[in-house]
């Protein structure tokens, strides 16, 4: 007999040796609303199809949680691939992105609306069949010899640099393909999901966490996906697509050169974006993005192209317009909401930037942390001709940032780090691991924050992100994909390091497990190619600029 932990009740039991993790879930009795999809077994996320041999912790997930939400979409996803394999034998199918509420889906060829009608039916038999996902562990090189049989060369160029000797793939009903961790038992667990056409592709939908019971509303993010696509076109002309592509270009002696195109493509972006501030004439340049998306070296290197242009930038930091510290707003909970466009005192701000472009000199006030007072050193502005004010910071988009100011006189720039390498043409890598990877690097060289304490805050970053930046990110004139995609290669080291610190018995662990799991698959490359002014130095360290 072995003891399970339940957190979910605090009640530990004793079952027989054995056991699958949907097993014991029945034997605690446990009713989830929206049902089990997922477990932390000593905070470490696993299927329900997992057999327990040991003493054990466990939380039981559903979707509303975020490893129990990432479970049910590769399952879905697995689910769509095998619609589409007996739809449309040999067709190769890209997860790109995730975009609009869903997840991005390109063919070989459009599909008509009478095809994805088609799709959709299809999965809804699979998921009525309740079919089982089987898990195959085997050497990687008989791995390799199984989607090279199955013409699924973007698994075989990951495998073919994966160092480790096990690994595993999953068969669904003689369906062959690969996911990088967990899916749920079986289809029939997969009940709710959308399918409709968009873009040249499919968007497949998912469950709101919010409420599991209705589909995640649906955005239209035009800027964002064209975005995407530019970006997915130059990986196409290089050939990198995957990590299995990158990982061969550098184990073939490659990875100074794809380093130093992936570099010249943000210089050639940033030179573009000044001349677009010129052209119009804009007075006033605004940058806002998510956390760790860049913003700070973006601004430094778009000054020094604005400079090029014949134009004078001048920063203004929107922190020196926090209102005092007695009047920011508070969350549920009473600390401090720093996030809120309402802990700047926006008519304040308003007032300066209206007089400054009336001509005006304008004192310009320094916000004291310390005190949490604003306070006034003498330093004044007045705006000479070919200036250009540069003002980064989280609510740059926000139309009420800057109401009183008209928009002939704005430029409006969305920056994020958006990941347009896949793992592999199935497994795409989220846009938001790839800001928490450096955000732990950072906080851990700069800020004193170890991987533990930044993976624990990151769910606030991410709830504040969604409230006050993404509904505002379509209003940019422009947007910039601060990603380069040799930065995993370069963070690799230094963040499997941090993540490796943090303790078993912590929550989390999970987290930190997940991105270790991940970051595996990637080769290392050395840092010390990058240049002084590369945009990942921000995170890293080693930067020409000053922060």
């Amino acid at each position: 007999m072995i003891r399970i932990c339940c957190k979910n009740n605090s009640v530990t039991k004793e079952f027989s040796c054995g056991l699958t993790l949907k097993e014991i879930y029945d034997g605690f009795g446990l009713e989830m609303p929206y049902g089990v999809v997922a477990a932390k077994v000593n905070n470490v996320t696993e299927g329900l199809a997992m057999r327990i041999y040991r003493h054990k912790d466990v939380e039981f997930l559903d979707i509303t949680t975020v490893d129990g939400m990432r479970m049910y979409v590769r399952s879905l996803t697995f689910i769509f691939m095998k619609a589409m394999d007996e739809l449309f034998p040999g067709a190769t199918v890209r997860f790109e992105n995730a975009i609009s509420g869903g997840y991005y889906c390109r063919m070989e060829r459009p599909l008509t609306e009478e095809e994805v009608d088609a799709v959709r039916a299809c999965m809804l038999g699979i998921v009525e069949r309740d079919i089982p996902f089987k898990r195959i562990e085997c050497h990687t090189g008989e791995a390799i010899e199984v989607f090279k049989r199955i013409g699924r060369m973007d698994k075989v160029r990951l495998l073919e640099t994966y160092d480790h000797l096990y690994t595993s793939y999953y068969e669904l009903d003689g369906y062959i393909d690969s996911y990088y961790n967990g899916l749920v038992p079986s289809t029939g667990y997969v009940r709710l999901f959308g399918v409709e056409k968009f873009k040249d592709g499919v968007l497949l939908r998912v469950p709101s966490k919010r409420n599991p019971l209705e589909l995640k509303k649906k955005v239209l993010q035009d800027k964002l996906q064209g975005l995407f696509e530019e970006r997915l076109q130059w990986h196409c002309k290089m050939g990198v697509e995957t990590i299995g592509d990158f990982n061969k270009g550098v184990r073939a002696g490659h990875g100074v050169d794809l380093l130093n195109i992936s570099e010249a493509l943000q210089e050639r972006r940033l030179s573009q974006i000044a001349d677009m501030v010129r052209d119009r004439g804009a007075r006033v340049v605004l940058i806002a993005g998510p956390s760790s998306s860049g913003k700070t070296t973006f601004s430094k290197r778009l000054s020094i192209q604005l400079l090029a242009c014949g134009l004078t930038p001048y920063a203004i930091s929107l922190d020196d317009y926090f209102v005092n510290r007695t009047h920011t707003p508070r969350k549920p909970d009473g600390d401090y909401d720093f996030e809120s466009l309402y802990s700047i005192d926006l008519p304040y701000f308003n007032e300066s930037l209206t007089r400054i472009l009336a001509g005006e000199e304008v004192e310009l006030p320094t916000y004291n942390f310390k005190t949490g007072e604003r306070e006034f050193n003498g330093k004044r502005l007045k705006l000479t001709p070919h200036m250009v004010l540069v003002i980064e910071g989280t609510h740059g988009l926000n139309p009420m940032l800057t109401s009183q100011v008209p928009d002939s006189e704005k430029f409006r720039i969305y920056v994020s780090a958006l990941t347009s390498i896949k793992l592999d043409y199935h497994n795409y890598i989220s846009t938001s691991d790839n800001r928490l990877l450096r955000r732990i690097i950072r906080d851990a060289k700069y800020r004193g924050y170890p991987a533990q304490e930044t993976i624990k805050r990151w769910p606030d970053v991410r709830k504040g992100e969604e409230e006050w930046i993404f509904p505002y990110q379509e209003n940019a004139d422009v947007m910039f994909n601060s990603s380069l995609f040799y930065e995993l290669a370069v963070f690799k080291q230094q963040a499997e390091m941090m993540l490796r610190a943090v303790p078993e018995n912590v929550a989390e662990y999970s987290e930190a497990q997940r991105l270790l799991r991940f970051l595996d698959y990637v080769v290392p490359l050395q840092e010390h190619d990058m240049p002084p002014t590369s945009l990942a130095r921000e995170f890293l360290g080693g930067s020409s600029f000053k922060y």
